[in-house]
């Protein structure tokens, strides 16, 4: 019977992945067939046993890898994991959380969550779960995400230590709906000029934006510089809708086409409550897809200055095609255009891995350091909309300006701290010892920001904590990195303390690409140059 369902769940598969388009041809059809055929002949009649599912794994993942290289097949258990930050939510009890020393501590209860609702605080240590448990016995972060997660209205049992009581408390949780926020910080740079950095395009990430934006414009917000870099994009719609916002009349920000896939032209609606505001775009090579769709609206029509270096170069466009046994095909159907006609996709004519291969010679060829060291040839010049400047497609988009990587506290120090995870576990350990000390001496999140320094014995506990760890001390280095390094620290010690936005407030401060723009965008007559006003 399964060895039945298993024949018939391969060849279906096979003729999901091509009758999903309309108007394939016979011969198509004929093909998909003998595939099925292939792996139901292995099935019945091969010598040894084999796995078929592995096989039709493996058969699918090639034939899509050999198209481009983001027509994916994603596994039955790992779409709903895909979806959840794209959807905006998950269900569980609503705790930001990390391990330290083989126990799990509560970091943050997400602001109106349940586990808030029935008094966790930050610090309480996870003792057991519906009473297993889960301290001291060398959980992962996948182990406590699958006991605490689970359906809305179910409910789970956890009991926690908390300094300061003698006792083990215990409480029962009612899972909910939790919220994934897609934005990770927004707040005044100066008297007029906000900031907000957006992680991912998702559902929620609009409405996120809308809500910072006003708080940001009570406190005298008139510019607004938007941080993309990391962002590896999401939903399509997410990208319009926000680029909707700046403009103050119909504009095209995108428009897709396929070979199957009808063009489609995508508008601002007209009314944008930021079109009169001054906006600068930070992008890198992490700047990717939906990122790329906001960016390249923004600087066809010259409505704003992007700031840093190039995007990664994602033009392809996805849709979701569910399998029978729960899996999914993310096919790529159709090439998105800025409103100029510019595809901004890396080549992949030379296979996947000659693909990936020119990404990372980014990294070894001198572009995260000179602008001049891109060479993008004269059939990629499109000239933008308005004020006709020459900007490029193909592999990214340009920035207007250009911010070389800050790699001068780089050592193999630091690199190997960071890669064993020194700075995490030492600012997590700090702020578990020193919370109560920190809400004494520093009232506010702004007096810590300007009054706090680790002291040398701090520092140089630091040193034997990485030396007990296997990072063998090294003055030079440690010199050349201590800056960042205490950097890095202090702002993860006041995203334990108080949110995950203040960990940004305290990076950006030495960030060499968000100094520059600020610049930019605080001098009118020079950001109306870059953008090509007379």
């Amino acid at each position: 019977m399964k060895r039945s369902f298993v024949r018939l769940g391969a060849a279906a598969l096979v003729i999901l992945l091509f009758s999903a388009v309309r108007g394939y041809s016979q011969d198509i059809n004929d093909e998909t067939y003998k595939l099925g055929r292939t792996l139901g002949l292995i099935d019945a009649l091969y010598v040894d046993s084999a796995d078929i599912n592995k096989l039709t794994e493996k058969a699918i993942i090639e034939i899509l890898k050999n198209l481009d290289p983001h027509s994916v097949y994603i596994s039955a258990k790992d779409v709903k994991e895909m979806n959840e930050p794209l959807n905006g939510n998950f269900e569980g009890i609503g705790i930001q959380f990390n391990l330290l020393r083989d126990t799990i501590i509560i970091i943050d209860p997400i602001p109106g969550g349940p586990s808030e609702k029935v008094g966790l605080r930050a610090g309480d240590r996870i003792v057991t779960i519906d009473g297993q448990k889960v301290a001291g016995i060398g959980i992962s972060t996948t182990g406590v995400r699958s006991r605490l997660m689970g359906m809305k209205g179910t409910k789970v049992n956890i009991n926690v230590i908390r300094k300061g009581e003698k006792e083990p408390l215990d409480f029962t949780i009612v899972r909910d709906k939790i919220p994934i926020n897609s934005l990770d910080a927004s707040y005044m740079l100066n008297s007029e000029t906000g900031y907000v950095k957006l992680n991912k395009f998702a559902a929620t990430t609009v409405k996120e934006f809308s809500d910072a934006v006003a708080e940001l414009q009570k406190k005298g917000m008139k510019n607004i510089i938007i941080d993309l870099r990391g962002n590896g994009g999401g939903f399509m719609a997410a990208a319009t809708d926000l680029a909707d916002k700046f403009f103050a009349d119909k504009r095209l920000l995108v428009y897709m086409s396929g070979r199957k896939t009808p063009r489609q032209d995508f508008f601002s609606k007209g009314n944008g409550g930021l079109s009169s505001a001054r906006i600068a775009v930070l992008t890198d090579e992490g700047s990717a897809s939906a990122s790329e769709i906001f960016t390249g609206a923004i600087q066809d029509w010259d409505r704003g200055v992007v700031v840093g270096r190039r995007t990664f170069g994602k033009g392809l466009v996805q849709n979701g095609f569910n399998l029978t046994d729960g899996s999914m095909i993310r096919l790529t159907i159709a090439r998105y255009y800025t409103p100029t006609g510019r595809l901004i996709q890396s080549p992949y004519d030379e296979g996947y891995d000659k693909y990936i291969e020119n990404f990372y010679k980014r990294y070894t060829d001198g572009e995260l350091m000179r602008a001049d060291s891109i060479h993008l040839p004269d059939s990629l010049k499109f000239k933008t909309l308005y004020n006709h400047r020459v900007v490029y497609g193909g592999g990214g988009i340009m920035p207007d300006v250009f911010v070389p990587a800050d790699t001068s506290y780089y050592s193999e120090y630091y690199k190997s701290a960071i890669r064993k995870g020194l700075l995490n576990s030492f600012a997590l350990d700090y702020s578990d010892r020193n919370r109560r000390r920190i809400g004494s001496d520093f009232r506010t999140f702004d007096d810590f920001d300007r009054n706090f320094a680790f002291s040398d014995e701090e520092i140089a506990s630091f040193i034997r904590k990485a030396e007990d760890s296997g990072l063998k001390y090294n003055e030079e280095q440690f010199g050349r990195s201590k800056k960042e390094i205490l950097m890095v620290i202090k702002g993860l010690v006041a995203s334990n303390i108080w949110q995950s936005a203040e960990y940004f407030r305290i990076i950006n401060q030495d960030d060499e690409t968000l100094s520059t723009a600020l610049k930019v965008i605080s001098d009118k007559n020079n950001y109306r140059s870059i953008l090509g006003y007379r």
